[in-house]
């Protein structure tokens, strides 16, 4: 589940070596690839239909899964960064046959096997792939196993990961659950340009796709519900600004913890336990949280009308949880002009951070940094990854999102790329609709120092979500009269100096 030192700083040059690589073989099919190597939409290679195909990146759920622009023959998407603990989870599997394929590539000299099961996780054990270096990871080639047997009907099917390597250790493009309907392409050196791109998705085993259903992972808004938003949203007329107002785009919400558990709606929804621990924040949380239950939730944040879900990653001591001391949402604008912020579209469902990045952060690492609230930093933990806090202090971490939003879709397959930064102050390009930023403040009862992790690993692994369940009247008020208008205010519409 860990990214190795390889993906990380201060040994980023081998990361962008991959990704070089990975970018270069696939000129021919990709027209454009994120610097990060997560897929974008519209800037892959069509992909070319194979009947009985169950392409890797049309699962229902994942456990540290990144997809991207493919190398392969035919076009499309291939699941990457997947390592030793990483699951893939595909529904209504049709199991045809015995004889299993999978088309994977590495460039791991360790290799590992992919290990099909049923159900869940660790459920009945269908079939396992071997998985050898195969030079590069845009060489592909097909591996074969044989199933232990032939269930009939519909199946939940999980693709397991198991290797004794650290690091990421195969990419997968496609599955077969049985006699395929088409022919299976070689191993590919060089990739070629399908000459016949279809844009319709690929009829799989698996599932059937109606046409114009968007890619996997991506959540398209609900239009109409959005455009009701907004129209409302134009149509207010803001407070006036009270004399003595501290003119900064500003309102908060302060939340209590409602709840730990090893759930992530977000990321992997309906299956409970199948994350690390989390705080969570507002209403209380499990794996089957969605924006609908959180409207008619009981929560413990104290601005009026806001149902939303927070989370992190839990902080231990000792390999018990750290109580929390406080944590305070803060809404603002990092936008030239906060006028033309919007409010969250409906059932926004953002991650900021990444659990999977496991790097040292000593002193001045410059991001990822826990830090002392209330008094002086007067050492370093052990590994230098804490600070320790001076008596009367305790530690904090702030977490700050994304703010620019692209204007279609509530959700994307890594639950980020739907979001962006401001280029020179505007929200624009990919990312036209400026939106609140959040920034979590999360206050601790420790001075730091030696015997700290967070569930997810390192401090590093920071992270956050959030699911937007504001009352939309009430989030439009705020953002009109306060960020709309420069101003600071609090839980509501009153406005604040200092």
């Amino acid at each position: 589940m860990r990214t190795p030192p390889a993906h990380v700083a201060p040994a980023d040059r081998a990361r962008k070596r991959r990704r070089r690589t990975r970018i270069s073989l696939a000129a021919a099919v990709v027209a454009a690839l994120g610097a990060s190597g997560i897929y974008i939409a519209g800037a892959q290679a069509e992909e070319v239909a194979v009947p009985g195909r169950v392409q890797a990146e049309a699962f229902a759920a994942h456990s540290g899964a990144q997809t991207e622009g493919t190398g392969d023959a035919d076009g499309g998407r291939n699941v990457g960064w997947l390592a030793s603990g990483d699951w893939l989870r595909y529904d209504g599997v049709s199991i045809t046959g015995a004889d299993l394929t999978a088309r994977v590539s590495s460039h791991n000299a360790t290799g590992g096997t992919v290990e099909l099961h049923l159900a869940a996780p660790d459920g009945q054990l269908l079939a396992t792939f071997p998985i050898a270096q195969t030079g590069g990871w845009q060489k592909w080639t097909t591996v074969t196993a044989k199933a232990s047997g032939v269930p009939a009907g519909p199946q939940t099917v999980f693709a397991v990961m198991k290797s004794t390597s650290p690091s990421d250790f195969v990419n997968l493009n496609w599955f077969t659950f049985g006699p395929a309907a088409g022919p299976s392409p070689s191993a590919s050196a060089t990739p070629t340009a399908s000459p016949t791109p279809k844009p319709t998705p690929s009829a799989s085993a698996s599932t059937s796709v109606p046409p114009g259903a968007p890619a996997a992972g991506w959540v398209p808004v609900d239009q109409a519900r959005w455009s009701r938003e907004l129209a409302a949203f134009d149509s207010l007329t803001p407070k006036a600004v009270t004399p003595g107002t501290t003119r900064v785009p500003e309102f908060h919400t302060d939340c209590e913890v409602a709840n730990s558990a090893p759930d992530d709606p977000i990321v992997v929804p309906a299956l409970p336990g199948a994350s690390h621990m989390h705080t969570f924040f507002g209403p209380k949380i499990d794996a089957f949280t969605t924006t609908d239950k959180l409207l008619s939730a009981t929560t413990n944040c104290n601005a009026p009308g806001d149902n939303s879900a927070y989370w992190t990653p839990e902080l231990r001591k000792d390999g018990q949880p750290v109580p929390i001391k406080s944590m305070r949402v803060y809404y603002g604008s990092r936008v030239k002009d906060p006028s033309t912020v919007k409010p969250f579209p409906p059932g926004l469902r953002v991650v900021e951070g990444d659990a999977k990045r496991q790097v040292d952060t000593p002193k001045n690492a410059g991001s990822n940094q826990f830090w002392c609230a209330g008094s002086a930093e007067i050492g370093r933990s052990a590994d230098g990854n804490w600070p320790v806090c001076a008596p009367g202090g305790n530690l904090i971490f702030q977490l700050v999102f994304k703010d620019c939003w692209d204007g279609k879709n509530i959700d994307s397959p890594d639950h980020k790329s739907h979001m962006g930064d401001p280029v020179n102050g505007v929200c624009t390009g990919k990312y036209p609709v400026a939106v609140p930023d959040l920034s979590f403040m999360v206050n601790y009862h420790s001075l730091g120092g030696d015997g700290l992790t967070l569930s997810s690993g390192k401090p590093s692994s920071m992270h956050g979500d959030f699911m937007n369940a504001w009352e939309p009247a009430r989030l439009g008020a705020l953002v009109k009269s306060c960020l709309n208008q420069n101003a600071k205010c609090g839980t509501e519409v009153t406005f604040a100096g200092g």
